[in-house]
Formats: structure tokens, C-alpha cells, sequence
């Protein structure tokens, strides 16, 4: 299913963004060594509920998942880069973080990803984060109507190969609105000029990820946590945007500083 969305539901969406965005930028600036994951998760539990809002994760049960995943927020750490169920685990200094979150508020989803390190940043986690923003930025600036998902997908997966990256394809973008995941898939890498062309009013979860030295995963026995076979560092950064008639609105951008 494809929704192009009408001027009502877009301003729902825009609610919707900010809410995931504002939510994301509290857990990330509470997230600091000794920090417990099943924190995270109750603390983006909190701030959903005092919302008014809905949990996209709680019931969320697609095929490839092992059952309802049964919290608030995705919490992946280290060589987990998607799925990351929370669990009693405290975060220590180095530790690169990937927390992703997805809230339905009046009736729209936003999804949302953002990657960062608690405490002192080794190079190569600095550069997988830098990689992953520079790749969903660029997949940002191809959106405009008119655009194929293709253009989209060549332009992150340039990004994330020109930085010595190897892409998988199994997981990526998708498109958004009255339910988490919809169609068209957006994949990491792609042939320019191929796929749906884009409409205004289509709401599109973009999010490159990216592994240290493999593109190739592997899932925890909690049958939903996925991890690098490698045992590498992983980087995940995801924006949920809007086709406007002559571009794209990041809809879930953190709070502006006064």
C-alpha cells in the first residue's frame, strides 16, 4: 500500500515528526555511561504516553520478528544495528548507540534513527556515524516530485560505497503514514531512474545503516536484534520526510536550540 497524503493528514504528520524528533533528542541527552537500556525504554514509554500518542513497536509483529516486540524503542549497541530489543544492559564509556523510535499520534506515523557515542568516540565509530548522516542527506536532497525511489537509493548507497562501505539490501527505507511500514521500499543502494515516481504527500522513512567490514547480519537469540556477523561497529540514521511540490520537509528534525 501507497498513501499520498491529504493537507489534513500532513499537518497530523507534522505533529507526528516533531514528536519523534523531540522524544529522540531527550533520550539521547539522557543516555550517558551507566545508563540502562530498559531506562531508554521506559523513559520513551513516559514521553509517548504524556503525549497522547501510540507506540508503533509495542504489538509490532512482522514475519522476519519473533513475536510482539513488546517496547517502546529500539536500543542497538555496539555491533547491533536494527531491532535492538531492549534489555538490562548498562551502557559504558565508547559505547556507539543507535536508538530508533516510531510513534503514531492522531492517526500518522513518524519513524526516526539517530546513532551517537556515550563517552570518548573512537575514529571509526565517528566515521561510521558521519557516513551514515552524509548518506541520508543525500538521499534527502534527491526527493522531489517526479523523482524514482531509484534516484533516492543510488544516491545513499554512493555515499555509504564511496566511504569503503559495503551496503545490504535486505533492510532500508519505506514508506510511511497510517501504519509503520508501507510501500515503496527504499533500499540502500540502487539504479538511478528506476521504481515509483514520487508524489506530494508521500511520507518516506529514509535510513541508511552501515557495518564496519561485512553486509552480512546475524539475529539474537531474542529473535529480534540484528547484529554484524563480523562482530563489527554498526551506524543507523533515519529521518521521516515529506514530498512537498518542490522538494522534501524533514518532518522529525530534533528541537531548535535557543
Amino acid at each position: 500500500m501507497i498513501e499520498i497524503l491529504a493537507p489534513a493528514e500532513i499537518d497530523r504528520a507534522r505533529r507526528s515528526g516533531a514528536l519523534v524528533g523531540s522524544i529522540l533528542d531527550t533520550l539521547r541527552s539522557r543516555a550517558e555511561v551507566g545508563t540502562d537500556l530498559l531506562e531508554l525504554d521506559a523513559w520513551a514509554r513516559e514521553l509517548i504516553d504524556r503525549a497522547g500518542a501510540d507506540s508503533c513497536y509495542v504489538d509490532y509483529a512482522p514475519s522476519f520478528g519473533s513475536g510482539p516486540f513488546g517496547h517502546h524503542l529500539c536500543t542497538s549497541v555496539g555491533d547491533a544495528v536494527l531491532h535492538g530489543k531492549p534489555r538490562a544492559q548498562r551502557l559504558v564509556d565508547g559505547d556507539l548507540v543507535t536508538l530508533d523510535l516510531a510513534v503514531s499520534l492522531d492517526g500518522v506515523a513518524a519513524d526516526s534513527a539517530v546513532s551517537f557515542v556515550v563517552g570518548q568516540a573512537a575514529p571509526e565509530a565517528t566515521a561510521l556515524i558521519e557516513a551514515t548522516e552524509r548518506a541520508l542527506a543525500a538521499g534527502i536532497a534527491a526527493v522531489r516530485p517526479g523523482a524514482r525511489v531509484g534516484d533516492l537509493s543510488h544516491a545513499i548507497g554512493t555515499v555509504l560505497t564511496d566511504a569503503g562501505y559495503a551496503v545490504n539490501l535486505e533492510f532500508g527505507g519505506h514508506g510511511i503514514g497510517s501504519t509503520m511500514h508501507q510501500d515503496p521500499h527504499v533500499a540502500n543502494d540502487g539504479r538511478p531512474g528506476r521504481g515509483y515516481r514520487l508524489r506530494p504527500g508521500l511520507l518516506l522513512a529514509l535510513e541508511p545503516w552501515v557495518m564496519l567490514d561485512t553486509d552480512q547480519l546475524v539475529t539474537d537469540p531474542d529473535g529480534w536484534t540484528l547484529r554484524s556477523a563480523t562482530g563489527c561497529a554498526t551506524a543507523h540514521s533515519e529521518h521521516t520526510v515529506l514530498v512537498t511540490d518542490d522538494g522534501a520537509e524533514i518532518l522529525t528534525l530534533p528541537p531548535r536550540r535557543s
